[in-house]
């Protein structure tokens, strides 16, 4: 115990955040069972007296043998934390779990004259929690970021089990809570672990975690606490909207919108798009003409590339080619509508693809994902960012690959760009939003109208790297016709 003293002493330890006083006797290996409070607070802190703020943390700091405070008698509450000072109370935690003693990690690193984090951070660093990211900053101001991104690796999971870890994921997906943390907050995913932990709940009724803030020695010491005593951790309050329409009961013929008028002899473009639009909404491959009598070659072929064209545009239908029968004499024109490589299986195809597409649509709103408070675009980017991190791009499909319709996408996480295509506008349609499929010879991608806007999205593109790229989500038909005209 005073050998303990004088070295503490020694390292000048004890003036900058106190040194542990108390030893247990039979500390077990890398166990939760090393956080026992011996000693009792009584006053130790001039300016930590019950009835104050962070009292309750302070004082069990104290207890645990993690701090005897500062020089001058007090703990500091309201004062900046700073890096280094963090560092050394993360350092104290594990040593304490590790091996019963806050101190005896950083003891095997200590070396005179050095600053009094340098042998926790060794300490840190031996044990794979920190490497040299913090470097240059120990001496500044921790934020709060900084401040997660320390503890969150001081504890393995056993020890500090994700306890409120769907309630936060739900929360975060929604955008309704924890707002002012994104993908692009620095060490994101340390300060969601914190929250899946009970170590923070955040400042206001929304969870924000005011991530560039400094953090006081008060704020921090009540993290520090709460890693060490379950007792002390938090559930938040929130209750996230988890109420949705399941989408498990869509049909292929609901999907479809817009003009399904039938045309039997259709004289322009638009009345078979109409044609082929009804045929789809009838749920049928099959489309019949009657011009009611002789009509050319011409006309039939005029007609029946007419009908591909229009067909391409419902991608997610799965069907890229269609075959032709029809009578000059009588002007009768039967069109058949399949899948170049999916043969007789194609309905199976369209019934595993359709449920399993309603599948991610309900996994995503029951997870938070995502919500009816959320805008169109916000929704559609939530489907762009799921086809993006769940398939990749078939770069050795041939031209009768399955890659070329959704169900690859769905099945075998694998496509091209009308698979991509049809897969996305598939899982928008069951959201209600509208969309189309817009080609040139050599690509497709989607039109959708994302709150009264007309976009241009094009997930084939946004799927490189290790995120997707949102420069093709939600482009106007300027930016989208200087990547690919049509």
């Amino acid at each position: 115990m005073q050998a303990l003293k004088k070295r503490a002493a020694a390292l000048a330890l004890a003036a900058v955040l106190g040194a542990a006083l108390c030893v247990p006797g039979a500390a077990a290996e890398n166990s939760a069972e090393n956080f026992v409070r011996l000693k009792t607070y009584s006053g130790e802190f001039s300016d930590v007296a019950p009835g104050s703020v962070f009292y309750e943390n302070a004082a069990a700091l104290y207890e645990y043998g993690l701090s005897v405070g500062k020089g001058d008698g007090t703990f500091g509450l309201r004062e900046p934390m700073t890096v280094g000072q963090i560092v050394i109370f993360a350092a104290r935690i594990r040593s304490l779990y590790a091996a019963g003693d806050p101190e005896a990690g950083a003891a095997a690193f200590a070396v005179e004259g050095q600053a009094a984090y340098a042998p926790y951070l060794a300490y840190l660093q031996s044990e794979g929690v920190l490497s040299g990211e913090l470097d240059g900053l120990y001496f500044l101001p921790a934020t709060r970021a900084q401040t997660a991104h320390v503890l969150a690796g001081t504890l393995p999971e056993s020890a500090l089990p994700p306890v409120n870890d769907a309630l936060v994921t739900t929360a975060y997906a929604s955008r309704r809570y924890i707002t002012d943390v994104t993908e692009y907050t620095p060490y994101c995913t340390d300060i969601l672990a914190l929250y899946r932990a009970g170590i923070c709940v955040g400042s206001d009724g929304s969870g924000s975690f005011q991530p560039s803030a400094s953090i006081t020695r008060g704020a921090a010491a009540a993290m520090l606490t709460r890693m060490v005593d379950p007792a002390l951790r938090l559930t938040p309050d929130w209750v996230p909207e988890t109420t949705y329409a399941s989408a498990a009961d869509a049909t292929w013929g609901s999907l479809v919108t817009g003009d399904t008028t039938y045309t039997a002899a259709p004289s322009t473009r638009e009345e078979i798009a109409a044609d082929v639009a009804h045929m789809l909404a009838r749920e049928s491959s099959v489309l019949e003409l009657d011009f009611g009598g002789p009509i050319s070659a011409r006309t039939a072929d005029t007609a029946m590339n007419a009908a591909l064209d229009a067909v391409k545009t419902y991608c997610e239908q799965m069907y890229n080619y269609v075959s032709c029968t029809y009578s000059t004499q009588t002007g009768r024109v039967r069109m058949t509508f399949s899948a170049v490589s999916a043969g007789s299986a194609l309905p199976a195809y369209r019934e595993y693809t359709l449920a399993a597409a309603a599948a991610v649509h309900d996994r995503l709103w029951s997870e938070g994902q995502i919500t009816a408070s959320m805008t169109q675009t916000e929704k559609a980017r939530v489907y762009y960012r799921w086809i993006c991190e769940n398939c990749v791009y078939d770069s050795g499909a041939s031209s009768d690959s399955l890659s070329h319709i959704a169900y690859s996408l769905f099945h075998d996480g694998r496509a091209v760009c009308d698979g991509y295509s049809g897969a996305y506008n598939l899982l928008l349609k069951l959201e209600g939003i509208e969309c189309s499929a817009l080609s040139n010879p050599d690509h497709i991608w989607t039109v959708a109208t994302l709150d009264g806007v007309t976009c241009h999205i094009d997930v084939t593109w946004g799927d490189v790297g290790n995120t997707p790229d949102y420069r093709y989500f939600a482009m106007t038909p300027e930016q989208s016709w200087s990547y690919h005209t049509w």
